[in-house]
């Protein structure tokens, strides 16, 4: 494995796989160009060095045939805002147009791929598009860490043909860098803030969590099963009945671990999904039949304030409540605060996961945080101490 800070790029075509699949309008244009911007200074190392730069990435879910409302030329024209040059496009990612298109660039030149994932070997992790692919070039890159979970051609398999050749690109190293120093090397205390509606999409990060956090603070829909398991009352909040088994395991080891488990006391409920819904709070164990927990109580956000204070490395995956919707977004909104507070009085924090991702975006506070990562996936996964395909690849 290189390393991107001492390797020489100059006269070198880099493949660099990264992740451009960002949302865009029906007029094409990109909505949120986070992405985008993550890998700008890779590139920028790359091209600075005096090689060029082909990047390869997928859009949606084309299922393996070429959709034009799922191409990649508008995010190559957008590329060309973000890093100050010309983003050639290349109409196919393997065959002649991309080798022709490969064979032309000079030192400086920028070219993107069309879509990897028009071609269905891409997922399947094919070894001959893998090796298609790798001809292109001769240094593989892998900045991509929101699909560092998958074993795809572009994302695993390529890398066996870059022996040497091979490294992670900044935003990848500073994402594996970020999840390590929260599970591998925290200060203490160390608190993971975690929500969102189900507990069992969260089921391994809660037990791997288990035997480093010193708090866990459970929010959003998920913690109606952990009360509801504690036998509250929950009226018509989404819960997962099939899992009350799992908080109650859940409940034991962190007690027998002394991990301090904290549950909200307090809700916000409506008495319907929506934001115009007749609103209410009540405690979080007694909420009426009919009614809903959308959000955390005031005194739920307090306590978990406090927490979070207190806390020296913390760790947030999953929102409070359903923070879209204006009626509901207040227990988000604080424990983004604090979180953002915490970080300036000299905490390390790290944000991940698309819900978590977005309300710190939307509330403008993505500057406050230590790091906010790309992945959401592969973030989860990572979180579990799951071994990812993508950095295996790179590492081995």
């Amino acid at each position: 494995m290189a390393n991107i800070n001492d390797y020489n790029f100059s006269g070198k075509k880099a493949l660099v796989r990264v992740d451009l699949n960002v949302p865009m309008d029906a007029n094409m244009h990109i909505t949120d160009d986070s992405r985008a911007r993550a890998i700008v200074r890779t590139v920028k190392r790359i091209i600075g060095d005096g090689g060029s730069v082909i990047l390869m990435s997928h859009l949606g879910r084309p299922k393996g045939k070429p959709n034009p409302a799922m191409s990649l030329r508008p995010v190559a024209k957008h590329l060309e805002g973000l890093l100050g040059v010309p983003v050639r496009f290349a109409e196919d990612c393997v065959g002649d147009k991309a080798k022709l298109a490969s064979a032309s660039l000079v030192p400086g030149d920028v070219m993107l791929l069309e879509n990897l994932r028009y071609h269905e070997e891409e997922e399947k992790g094919d070894t001959g598009f893998s090796r298609a692919l790798a001809d292109l070039g001769n240094v593989y890159v892998n900045d991509a860490f929101g699909t560092a979970h998958r074993a795809h051609a572009s994302t695993t398999i390529i890398a066996k043909f870059f022996p040497k050749d091979k490294m992670f690109g900044y935003l990848m190293q500073a994402e594996i860098d970020s999840v390590g120093k929260v599970l591998n090397h925290p200060q203490h205390p160390l608190t993971a803030i975690i929500g969102g509606s189900k507990v069992s999409s969260k089921i391994g990060v809660l037990e791997n969590l288990l035997g480093k956090c010193d708090e866990v603070i459970i929010g959003g829909g998920m913690a109606n099963t952990f009360i509801k398991a504690k036998g509250g009352q929950v009226g018509s909040s989404v819960v997962e009945d099939d899992h009350l088994e799992t908080a109650r395991t859940i409940i034991s080891k962190a007690e027998a671990k002394g991990v301090k488990l904290h549950l909200p006391t307090d809700a916000v409920v409506a008495d319907a999904f929506a934001d115009t819904a007749n609103t209410d709070q009540c405690a979080a164990d007694a909420v009426p039949d009919g009614w809903m927990a959308l959000d955390i109580g005031p005194e739920t956000i307090k306590a978990f304030r406090a927490v979070v204070l207190r806390s020296k490395t913390l760790l947030w995956n999953g929102p409070m409540g359903v923070f879209e919707m204006k009626s509901f977004q207040a227990g988000t909104v604080a424990v983004a605060n604090a979180v953002a507070e915490a970080t300036a009085g000299g905490a390390f924090s790290l944000v991940g996961g698309g819900d978590s991702v977005a309300a710190v975006n939307q509330f403008n506070l993505a500057d406050k945080i230590s790091y906010v990562s790309t992945g959401g996936g592969a973030m989860l996964e990572y979180l579990e101490g799951k071994v990812l395909p993508g950095i295996a690849a790179i590492e081995g």
